[in-house]
């Protein structure tokens, strides 16, 4: 555990997903720091969440017994796969995180992963999407608070069963692999205009292929085109669930005020 400030427990705000999904995350970096395959650690099977700005019902607490530090994080400029999420040496288990970047006072949600590979410069890597949900300019440290977040009044859980612990403790992946046969192409292969950078609402990212056709099946219910899009690291599988692309800015507020009043609330723009 490390610990080294010690802020009040606050609760942070996630909404409901589909009560039958079970997710699980495994996430690969672009270079010699790639994130490793990853499991849910909150009760009841969510999946890892995207950015939060508030506004759902507190679920959550902060966990500072668990895992806690504050420290100078970094992101190199480089894009990186899987949403938010930030890696340090000293994590055990992948776990749900909130972090705050103390120079701005920005905050999200995302997920903490243990880091492998060290090299010159801070401990905590940060992801793209992470940087720019938190206000960062690439290859510039920025003072951040980790803590883990536990569920409000439930009991911790036991790791996803859609990954195994092989999976989540395999080498270092360094790209994403082939997408597997007979999977449906990825939603970024349908060209975006150029417009938007971000142009994509990434619904979740699953550890299980059912969960995520789960989930494609509710987008599909409420009128929308998803796509799944599956991706190999190590010994597990990752399925994420894309709609898109929009064309303008309204089309994108448009699909994610409709995505989170299906319950996703963790949905956040990407751009593939």
């Amino acid at each position: 555990m490390v610990t080294t400030s010690k802020d009040e427990p606050v609760c942070t705000g996630r909404g409901t997903a589909m009560a039958t999904i079970l997710a699980a995350v495994a996430l690969s970096g672009c270079g010699p720091d790639g994130v490793r395959a990853a499991f849910d650690r909150v009760s009841g099977g969510e999946q890892i969440a995207g950015p939060e700005t508030g506004g759902a019902a507190a679920r959550d607490i902060e966990a500072p017994d668990v895992f806690q530090t504050t420290e100078p994080g970094l992101w190199d400029g480089r894009p990186s796969l899987g949403g938010v999420w930030v890696a340090h040496p000293d994590v055990a288990d992948p776990e749900r995180v909130i972090i705050r970047n103390r120079s701005n006072g920005q905050s999200v949600t995302g997920a903490l992963f243990r880091r492998e590979r060290e090299s010159s410069g801070p401990k905590l890597q940060v992801s793209s999407d992470a940087a720019t949900a938190l206000g960062m300019l690439a290859g510039q440290p920025a003072d951040l608070t980790v803590v883990v977040l536990r569920r409000a009044g439930g009991r911790m859980s036991e790791a996803s069963p859609g990954v195994s612990d092989e999976a989540a403790t395999s080498g270092p992946v360094d790209a994403p692999a082939a997408q597997p046969p007979g999977t449906r192409p990825p939603a970024a292969a349908r060209r975006a205009p150029p417009s938007l950078d971000r142009p994509y609402i990434q619904v979740g990212i699953f550890g299980l292929e059912q969960s995520a056709r789960d989930a494609a099946g509710a987008m599909r219910d409420a009128g929308l085109d998803p796509a799944i899009r599956a991706q190999t690291a190590g010994a597990g599988s990752i399925w994420r669930v894309l709609v898109g692309p929009a064309r303008s800015d309204a089309e994108r507020s448009a699909l994610l005020e409709t995505i989170k009043g299906e319950g996703f609330r963790d949905a956040y723009a990407v751009a593939e």
